[in-house]
């Protein structure tokens, strides 16, 4: 990892300047060209560093409705199923746990109706139970991750 990566990474966990020219901002902070911290970013994702770069919604307050999902997938089974539950739009992320309930995903909808119905579809789509656990309370922990000067 370069120094670039190392102080972008270090400097856009926590916030990231909310204003028309965001890597402008970064780039004067840091030291470099706005061009450098575009494309330093993009390189994180390219290189593997940062699997996403962009904001977080909170679902609820924009009006949607959001669960935490889990299938008990066959293993025979599990790639199959991956693919046919990744092929819904609602489905933000999926992956694989060493238990019983193997297969868990995050189902975002734009309300609680709509979210029961694209689990009814992933039912009836893979033949399996879907288990809802909607979130009950929520917290944050902001985690910062200090990448050291080699």
């Amino acid at each position: 990892m370069n120094k670039l990566e190392r102080d972008l990474i270090n400097n856009l966990q926590g916030g990231f300047p909310i204003c028309a020219h965001p890597f402008q901002v970064l780039a004067d902070r840091l030291g470099y060209d706005e061009e450098t911290i575009i494309d330093g970013v993009k390189n994180l994702i390219a290189d593997g560093y940062v699997s996403r770069f962009g904001p977080l919604y909170n679902t609820e307050r924009l009006g949607g409705a959001v669960t935490l999902a889990a299938i008990a997938v066959p293993s025979d089974r599990f790639d199959e199923v991956a693919e046919q539950v990744n092929a819904f739009d609602e489905v933000a992320h999926n992956y694989a746990r060493e238990d019983a309930l193997n297969m868990w995903f995050v189902i975002l909808a734009e309300d609680e109706k709509k979210l029961q119905h694209v689990i009814t579809r992933i039912e009836n789509a893979t033949g399996l139970r879907v288990l809802s656990f909607p979130k009950e309370r929520e917290y944050f922990l902001e985690l910062h991750l200090e990448v050291p000067d080699q």
